[in-house]
């Protein structure tokens, strides 16, 4: 694992993600349930156009990105609060081998922090569902895991914050069969968008 401080976002954090699978993706990979995801291939699309242009492409900032983005400090002292757990910033986070990366929201002790700020129907459907089941959006459950798989983490925090709501707080455990075929995913898609990059590299 190697921490690269770089700050969210910044050109220099978006320099270091690029052509690398990152688990924000996982979604795209594998389902919560290990089936391969239909959206595979156009991601690996898009990692070989950043390899082969050199620059990372402009995505849509959509009202809830942004909303997220700005209400993730305050999330994060809420957190802090209500746990009484310290959290810091942290930039990416890659495995040995520059590959395939994270970036936690926050770090907690020695565990991560993913929050979310959804709007307030979305924010409710999370707070009934964990107080019904006990669990975390499946939306978000693949990035979750693959964060603790690079991080080499035993479990992680997951919080849906809205200002004027009760917040979702959930401990999640490691899911080392998910994992498993999360990793074996990766390895299959780095293996093919080798295999691309050199035939491209040859023909183009």
């Amino acid at each position: 694992m190697k921490i690269h401080n770089v700050e969210q976002g910044s050109d220099a954090w978006k320099l270091i993600r690029l052509g690398k699978v990152t688990v924000s993706r996982a979604n795209d990979l594998v389902t919560k349930g290990g089936k391969p995801s239909a959206r595979r291939d156009a991601y690996m699309n898009e990692l070989i156009a950043e390899v082969l242009a050199g620059k990372h492409f402009e995505s849509f900032d959509s009202f809830a990105m942004k909303r997220g983005r700005d209400l993730e400090p305050e999330a994060a002292d809420m957190f802090a609060f209500q746990t009484d757990l310290p959290c810091r910033e942290v930039g990416f986070v890659t495995d040995d081998r520059e590959r395939v990366g994270c970036s936690p929201d926050r770090l907690v002790d020695d565990v991560g922090l993913e929050i979310k700020c959804p709007g307030h129907p979305n924010h409710m459907k999370y707070l009934i569902d964990y107080h019904k089941d006990g669990v975390m959006p499946a939306d978000y459950y693949g990035q979750v895991q693959g964060t603790m798989w690079i991080m080499n983490m035993d479990h992680y925090w997951f919080m849906s914050y809205h200002p004027d709501l009760p917040n979702v707080i959930i401990r999640v455990e490691r899911d080392e069969e998910y994992i498993a075929g999360l990793s074996a995913a990766i390895e299959t898609l780095l293996e093919e968008m080798d295999q691309t990059l050199d035939l491209l590299r040859r023909k183009i």
